[in-house]
């Protein structure tokens, strides 16, 4: 069962954000969940949370389709981070003239779902 949840307007910059997500592409959820709580980056917290919520996504699915469910047979199909609006900030410099500073921001999208093997199994 497939599931997706996004992140938009996330004020890190989409260069570390893709550093992150492809350390954890493709990997189980579960595992890459774990990856995500110990890696030092600062844009690990705004990935684990997009992808935790697309586990709790996918939860609600099989909920509501009255299917078996483990989170352990979920895998990230998908994951992309696509650069948001960038904030334009202005800061002096010398000689009375501006420096500009881009904040920029990302949009963080995780698909997750099951392996092809725990597929076959049936309903509850």
């Amino acid at each position: 069962m497939e599931a997706k949840a996004q992140a938009r307007y996330v004020r890190v910059t989409p260069m570390k954000a893709r550093r992150i997500i492809d350390v954890v592409r493709g990997k189980g959820a579960v595992e890459a969940v774990e990856i995500l709580r110990f890696a030092p980056q600062a844009a690990a917290g705004p990935v684990r949370k997009v992808l935790e919520s697309a586990m709790a996504n996918a939860r609600y699915q099989a909920d509501q389709a009255d299917e078996a469910f483990n989170e352990h047979t979920l895998f990230i199909r998908e994951a992309y981070v696509d650069e948001g609006p960038t904030m334009k900030r202005f800061r002096p410099r010398a000689k009375g003239a501006a420096g500009r500073i881009n904040k920029r921001t990302s949009h963080i999208t995780v698909i997750v779902d099951e392996r092809a093997a725990d597929k076959k199994e049936g309903k509850r």
